[in-house]
């Protein structure tokens, strides 16, 4: 750190992107990924059609944010944030398969997938479950070894992937509420949700003074969320932080 407040290093902003699905929207894409150095475009399981996909990389590649594979269960109704007990070798498979179609609608719009993130419930399973995690590594150890993988600060997942010789990059959440012990407290409870932009700052400049996270996320179903990642990226960049995607553009 600094001195005066300004903090010496860079981090990477994501948000989750391609969340609409036929003619139901979720978030807004057109104006949330311009804010960002890297977007986590949704594969189809729990969110996205092809045609939202593709868009969503289309902007990825015009403005020179980095692509990632939103990987999940296969939960569209639960928007992927439903636990389901798929085996091991089973869910491996779905991974690679999402995978697959995002660096495919990337590739056809001029990009490429640089970095891979569970969403929802698998997020939080591959910290609970070793089968569920050691099969997202798998995984992505099977497509591509070069690819990122985003996972929870000193996690399962951080482990098994730096395990199988994969690049990690722990992540921070600008508008998700920690509790004492420093998890992440349940969505279903009050104020689980950081939905003042000011706030979020705050957060992700202390998560970025702490020295554990390499990238911060904002929600892109949260209300509010392009507000809250330009307050974000205002506030770490006035305070001297650098900016920059997960795996290049």
């Amino acid at each position: 750190m600094g001195h005066g407040g300004r903090v010496s290093g860079s981090v990477d902003l994501n948000a989750d992107v391609a969340e609409s699905f036929g003619r139901w929207s979720l978030g807004d894409d057109a104006a949330l990924v311009p804010l960002l150095t890297s977007a986590n475009v949704a594969a189809g399981f729990h969110a996205g059609d092809p045609a939202t996909i593709r868009r969503a990389c289309a902007l990825a590649v015009a403005h020179g944010v980095g692509i990632g594979a939103q990987v999940a269960y296969r939960d569209l109704a639960g928007f992927g944030r439903r636990f389901l007990d798929v085996a091991p070798d089973d869910l491996a498979a779905d991974v690679v398969y999402q995978i697959g179609a995002v660096e495919a609608l990337a590739r056809a719009e001029g990009g490429r997938v640089g970095h891979v993130k569970a969403h929802g419930a698998l997020y939080h399973a591959a910290e609970e479950r070793p089968g569920h995690a050691a099969a997202l590594v798998a995984a992505v150890s099977a497509v591509d070894p070069s690819l990122v993988v985003v996972a929870f600060p000193g996690g399962r997942l951080a482990e098994e992937a730096r395990r199988a010789g994969l690049r990690v990059v722990a992540e921070g959440f600008a508008d998700r509420r920690y509790d004492e012990a420093g998890r992440l407290v349940d969505r279903r409870r009050p104020g689980a949700v950081v939905t003042d932009p000011a706030e979020a700052a705050d957060q992700a400049l202390a998560l970025v003074r702490s020295g554990a996270v390499g990238t911060l996320c904002v929600h892109g179903d949260s209300p509010g969320a392009a507000a809250i990642a330009r307050a974000v990226r205002e506030r770490l960049l006035g305070s001297g932080v650098r900016l920059h995607p997960l795996a290049g553009p």
